[in-house]
């Protein structure tokens, strides 16, 4: 069976305009996400929230996964807080499947974002969840928790969000999505 290595964001440090923060947040996204995942035959496996970075990394090659996606919010450098809006689907630069799989969850999102034209696809060698899992990476920036309007947008669409990212991970998986009944 296809199976993907769930990573929500363990930083709850990360304040969210409005309220709440990135861990919670993520976490959201990816429990409304399990629905889909199960109703398509896609297993998973999913991190610690009380865990770190290291550990998520640890537990996804520690399984057999076909794929990882790490779950989170951005914030803009502090010169910039609040005025910046968008989501951003990181890639392993030199990874052909990373960068294939970024495109795949870019595209969906371009479907439900508020401003497709500001969905980007972005390659990096700095991300250690992209650069040291031993299946193909991708880690998303849903939009600015530090931008109302975004942290907003996330806040009234966690289940939209769930459901696009999980259309995307059964897109990379090469599996028909199937809404849960």
């Amino acid at each position: 069976m296809p199976s993907v290595f769930l990573s929500p964001s363990t930083q709850q440090y990360n304040l969210y305009a409005g309220g709440g923060n990135e861990e919670y947040y993520a976490n959201l996204i990816t429990d409304a996400m399990i629905p889909y995942l199960r109703a398509s035959g896609i297993t998973f496996g999913r991190n610690n929230p009380g865990g770190t970075v290291s550990n998520s990394i640890a537990e996804s090659n520690a399984g057999n996964y076909d794929f990882h996606l790490a779950i989170h919010s951005n914030a803009a450098p502090e010169s910039l807080s609040g005025m910046l809006r968008g989501s951003d689907a990181y890639y392993y630069r030199d990874s052909s499947a990373s960068r294939r799989d970024a495109e795949i969850i870019a595209n969906n999102l371009k479907l439900i974002y508020p401003i497709p034209s500001r969905v980007t696809v972005v390659p990096t060698t700095t991300l250690a969840e992209l650069r040291r899992t031993k299946a193909p990476a991708v880690l998303v920036e849903v939009a600015y928790h530090d931008n109302v309007e975004d942290a907003d947008w996330i806040r009234g669409n966690i289940d939209a969000i769930g459901r696009n990212l999980a259309l995307s991970v059964a897109d990379i998986l090469g599996v028909a999505f199937v809404e849960p009944s």
